[in-house]
């Protein structure tokens, strides 16, 4: 004869209602949208975050069916050059930590007035130095 199960949570172990939470509601509703077409940008950018992802059903607050005719109509817009497929978000200049090997290396503009140095200083000890257009 089989155990019935005692514990009142369903699932591996889950509580069966940790937090309630309001459904959000979709903008389509609050519009009254019926037909979502690829060519209105401003709905569309809506359900896109500002790198250009498609945002999920529980962030923009549409059902399965919306959300499907919206990824429907934004990968549209996309091909019709209408939508980004993705943006470039501008940072702020951060360094990055050097590589193994380029520890020792100096920054490049560190490198063009190295050269200029180094040219200055065969000049004064009357060294030429030939050039490749130059024949010396």
């Amino acid at each position: 004869m089989a155990k019935a199960k005692s514990s009142p949570s369903k699932g591996r172990g889950k509580p069966e209602n940790p937090r309630k939470y309001k459904k959000k509601t979709s903008p389509l509703v609050i519009d009254k949208v019926e037909y979502v077409d690829y060519k209105d940008v401003d709905l569309l950018s809506r359900f896109m975050s500002d790198r250009a992802k498609i945002r999920n059903m529980r962030v923009s607050g549409n059902d399965r069916q919306q959300q499907l005719e919206v990824a429907k109509a934004i990968k549209i817009a996309r091909e019709m050059a209408l939508l980004p497929y993705a943006r470039r978000v501008a940072s702020a200049g951060r360094t990055r930590p050097p590589r193994d090997g380029d520890r020792d290396r100096r920054p490049r503009d560190a490198d063009s007035q190295a050269e200029g140095a180094d040219a200055e200083r065969t000049e004064e000890q009357g060294v030429e130095v030939a050039t490749d257009g130059e024949e010396a």
